[in-house]
């Protein structure tokens, strides 16, 4: 019987990096493997991994995810191996791809030429502006890293390499999404994914070795739309809820004027398929997950990116082949845990279709009712949903009917002025210029036919 489609992510050197980013979840997972000098995948492993993934793959379509810690510290050699080893256990039908998650910093002209000649996608890990990106993103001896990744970035546009950006939304950032938007946009970045950093304080050793403990379960405030959290269960970089959603709508209040099918962000191409009914095509915002899973440097496969814990280790490709660890009993409960969990709250909530509870690792709250397993993230979530809502009911309709989504710019930018011509009727005084444009006052021109009655906007949009 086939099986339904999946995705690993491949640690090839682990948790090593060469940078210290503050927010960094994936650094401590070194501790993993205590007696572990090196974290670099062996020949073995590697071509025990690409056979078995090639062959558990039964779509037109083989996709490969290089991550890391930072993978190019891996070096070109093994990658060259790695295109090899494709090729020789690629059968005919099928394409082989490979995407490449890297912080830039090492990249030059020979990584950039071989990405080129071999078709890699490669994704940039960039926050922002300097002064945004240098907050957080430091090397291991807390120096800036922004002038680093540039020279990557400016390396890849040279040998015409396609890439996207990873943006993560943190506490500092946050708080300027056009800043960051229009800064990535002037890089050329052309499909970009916004992250948002939700760390969970805990009792024990911080990552600088500062004690952290674990705060009091959250209050809500009498509207739980606005949920806040009082004192601080979550570290000082973790986005707040509020903020993500304003970010998130600061963005694509933007985007919606002006860059539909120029810019392409996940998180909106992933919503239009919700509400074109097609479902979400990114785990955290699918009903249920387990499809996307984490292959370690030693062949360990974890349930998920997020989950890479002891309890959450299926096993090992050089025990067990891939496909068994994918479609094991544990890990199909991990995935229908996702739905199964949801509280009540989440279950009546009127945009529950565009979000399912979003990511299980961000659940920690708990609702209105007393609940446990309500998001972080949720009253940014919610805010950001129930704005754009009439734009995606509005693109939905535009694709239904064979027309480009891109329409709708033209429908808003008309709205817009139909709004600001409203709001120029209702302010105007007598002495004004008639907002109707004869250049006569208003009180010789339109003041008599439109007292009594306010000027109001036929827009449909908000």
């Amino acid at each position: 019987m086939p099986i339904a489609p999946f995705h690993l992510m491949t640690k090839p050197i682990g948790p090593i990096c060469n940078l210290d980013c503050k927010y960094c979840y994936y650094l401590e997972k070194e501790n993993l493997y205590p007696k572990k000098h090196s974290f670099r995948m062996d020949d073995r492993t590697l071509e025990l991994y690409i056979r078995q993934y090639i062959e558990a793959q039964e779509g037109p379509e083989v996709p490969f995810a290089w991550q890391g810690g930072e993978p190019t510290l891996m070096g070109l050699d093994f990658f060259k191996r790695v295109v090899e080893l494709q090729q020789k256990y690629c059968p005919p039908g099928k394409r082989i791809t490979n995407a490449l998650q890297t912080n830039g910093t090492l990249l030059n002209d020979e990584w950039c030429a071989f990405f080129k000649e071999h078709g890699f996608l490669i994704g940039i890990s960039i926050d922002g502006p300097q002064q945004v990106h240098d907050r957080y993103r430091v090397d291991k001896g807390g120096r800036p890293t922004w002038h680093l990744v540039m020279r990557g970035l400016e390396c890849l546009k040279r040998h015409q390499v396609e890439f996207n950006t990873l943006t993560v939304v943190h506490r500092y950032n946050s708080k300027v999404p056009l800043e960051v938007y229009r800064f990535l946009k002037e890089q050329g970045s052309r499909f970009m994914q916004f992250i948002p950093i939700v760390e969970r304080v805990g009792e024990g050793s911080g990552r600088d070795g500062e004690l952290l403990w674990l705060a009091p379960p959250p209050r809500l405030r009498p509207d739980p739309d606005e949920l806040e959290i009082e004192g601080p269960p979550v570290t000082p970089w973790s986005v707040r809820p509020l903020d993500y959603g304003n970010f998130l709508i600061a963005i694509f209040d933007e985007w919606v004027r002006n860059d539909v099918g120029k810019v392409f962000i996940q998180i909106i191409e992933v919503q239009l398929g919700n509400w074109m009914g097609l479902g979400a095509s990114l785990c955290v915002f699918t009903e249920t997950c387990g499809r996307a899973l984490v292959l370690e440097h030693n062949g360990d496969v974890y349930s998920c990116d997020h989950y890479v814990y002891p309890e959450y280790k299926l096993g090992n490709i050089h025990q067990t082949p891939i496909q068994e660890l994918v479609e094991s009993e544990f890990q199909r409960q991990f995935g229908l845990d996702k739905r199964e969990t949801l509280p009540r709250y989440c279950l009546e909530c009127d945009v529950r279709f565009a979000c399912n509870g979003e990511c299980p690792k961000h659940r920690f709250l708990k609702t209105p009712e007393g609940e446990p397993g309500l998001n972080y993230l949720c009253a940014g979530y919610k805010k950001f949903f129930r704005h754009i809502d009439p734009y995606m009911k509005t693109m939905a309709a535009l694709l239904r009917r064979g027309q480009s989504p891109a329409l709708i710019m033209e429908i808003v930018r008309r709205e817009d002025a139909e709004r600001a011509q409203a709001r120029r009727w209702a302010t105007a005084s007598r002495n004004d210029p008639c907002p109707c444009g004869s250049g006569k006052k208003y009180k010789h021109c339109h003041w008599e036919q439109m007292r009594g009655r306010g000027a109001q906007s036929r827009a449909v949009l908000p």
